[in-house]
């Protein structure tokens, strides 16, 4: 008799490095009762509240590609700005660098900041996704480390023992993430009902 073929869920990004870590993260524990692929999927750039553009990207994602989809979305709230630049910390970065990001606080005593990340996984078009957030507490700080991914060098996680995220080991960053505790969520989500999408 043969097999049935395992469920196959594709990640979208265009982001190696960030697919990288969502690759070592899924594949540490019990394996996956499904397979991941990924794929450059031009997504809209969408505004309002972090849950709300994930829910829309997912359902964007799944429309394109005519099946299963994960997408993610990272915001970087700062306390001081009432949460921004939050889902449009990546268009901050891409106009000030890192060193803006940390200098946009000049004027505030309050530093602190939650990284905050959201996997929607939907089954296909036309579904709701399912949404698994993870979040981070830490401070904003000038930068340190090296500067290949994004806003790592500025945040410094209040687990992360006085280091930022550039400066930490990956295995170490990936233990206490925002992108790691979504991740747990989602595969433990996958496991519990054994790869049904």
């Amino acid at each position: 008799m043969p097999s049935t073929p395992r469920p196959r869920v594709t990640f979208v990004t265009g982001n190696k490095h960030k697919l990288e870590e969502v690759v070592a993260i899924l594949a540490a524990g019990a394996p996956l009762p499904v397979d991941f692929a990924s794929s450059p999927v031009d997504l809209p750039e969408l505004q309002g509240d972090p849950r709300e553009i994930a829910v829309a990207k997912c359902r964007a994602a799944a429309d394109a590609l005519g099946g299963p989809a994960v997408v993610e979305d990272t915001s970087l709230c700062f306390t001081a700005l009432g949460g921004l630049p939050g889902p449009y910390v990546k268009w901050f970065l891409k106009a000030v660098g890192p060193g803006g990001l940390e200098r946009m606080l000049a004027g505030f005593e309050d530093k602190s900041a939650t990284a905050l990340c959201i996997f929607a996984l939907s089954p296909g078009p036309g579904a709701d996704p399912t949404l698994f957030v993870g979040e981070t507490d830490g401070a904003i700080v000038p930068p340190r480390g090296p500067t290949d991914f994004g806003w790592d060098p500025v945040f410094e996680p209040g687990e992360g023992g006085g280091k930022t995220y550039a400066e930490m080991e990956k295995k170490d960053k990936n233990a206490i993430s925002h992108r790691y505790r979504a991740l747990a969520k989602l595969r433990a989500h996958l496991i519990e009902r054994g790869g049904e999408l």
